[in-house]
């Protein structure tokens, strides 16, 4: 595998996204069935959701929000829904790529049933990182509130009153500030829940991990999350406009019916292949991170670390090994 013989080191955010795209050529069926059972349906969710909000949005704005409750009903259930079907798709897609591309590293047979039989033993463990993370990231948006609030009580007394600009300029200072936390936790999360599938760690400890492995590679960290946000958002805006936004208004390209159901296919297939290339560049930023700080990676032991999740014979000379580190 091309991965096990790059300068791992030395790799910018170009290169990370490039050799990310070659992994797939190594097992495409596997690769392949890996997009169409988790990735597609992750994708899908992410853009359709908003075929079943949009309505109901809509009619509550031209009743300015004052219809009958089974229309705020039918909005948070179809929100509720909705995220439980993103995490459960994210943590599951994170889980079998992670294990798949750390397979071909460690000259493991790579395949789409031994990914998803490791995924009962991975998801706790993500899980518990991700819970983490989620508390992180509330505890941010809590305080970028706090300060926002306070914000407006010092600078802008009354409603009438006209913003000054220190208020433009501080508000702008925010929200930069406020911005790139979400980049770094962003970029935290993923790397933390590589960590979780391919060392012994999970949850603070993987956090904490993951914050040392960033160190002097935050730039790149950093251009790589917002590339992949900026490639999602791109691609929802042209969903939107193209298949949403004609729902009975004026204003979706002009398109008919068959041109929306082409334009919405095509950009599912865009997220798909975008949230899988996340996927793999998240895998293989780790053995960057890695290898920028030195910190080799014992293919053996991987190759034994992985065969665990499926339940396989852990050779006693490996044992005796381990022992020999205590």
């Amino acid at each position: 595998m091309e991965l096990a013989t790059q300068d791992l080191a030395a790799l910018g955010a170009g290169d990370v996204i490039r050799l990310s795209a070659k992994i797939p050529r190594a097992a495409p069926r596997t690769f392949a069935l890996l997009a169409a059972c988790l990735v597609f349906p992750l994708s899908f969710a992410v853009l359709a959701h908003s075929l079943f909000t949009h309505p109901i949005l809509r009619r509550l704005k031209t009743s300015d929000y004052t219809a009958d409750a089974a229309q705020w009903i039918a909005l948070f259930g179809y929100q509720f829904l909705y995220l439980i079907f993103l995490f459960t798709f994210s943590l599951l897609s994170t889980a079998a790529a992670v294990f798949t591309v750390a397979s071909l590293y460690a000259d493991k047979p790579a395949s789409i049933a031994s990914s998803l039989s490791a995924l009962p033993t991975i998801l706790p463990r993500l899980l518990r990182t991700f819970l983490w993370v989620s508390l992180l990231m509330l505890a941010y948006n809590t305080v970028f509130v706090i300060a926002l609030i306070f914000l407006i009580i010092v600078f802008v007394p009354s409603p009438t009153t006209p913003p000054s600009l220190i208020f433009l300029i501080a508000l702008l200072l925010l929200v930069f500030v406020f911005l790139a936390i979400h980049v770094y936790i962003s970029a935290l999360w993923h790397l933390a829940s590589v960590i979780s599938v391919l060392e012994p760690i999970c949850g603070l400890a993987a956090m904490s991990k993951s914050r040392q492995l960033l160190q002097g590679r935050t730039g790149t960290a950093a251009v790589l999350v917002v590339s992949y946000f900026a490639a999602c958002g791109v691609t929802a805006s042209m969903f939107y406009s193209g298949v949403v936004k004609g729902l009975g208004e004026e204003g979706s390209f002009g398109l008919s019916v068959p041109g929306k159901i082409l334009v919405g296919a095509l950009m599912v297939s865009v997220l798909v292949i975008v949230n899988l290339l996340g996927l793999l560049v998240q895998s293989v930023f780790y053995y960057a991170c890695k290898a920028f700080h030195n910190q080799q990676i014992d293919r053996t032991q991987l190759y034994v670390h992985l065969g665990g999740y499926l339940g396989e014979y852990v050779s006693l000379k490996f044992n005796i090994q381990m022992e020999n580190h205590l």
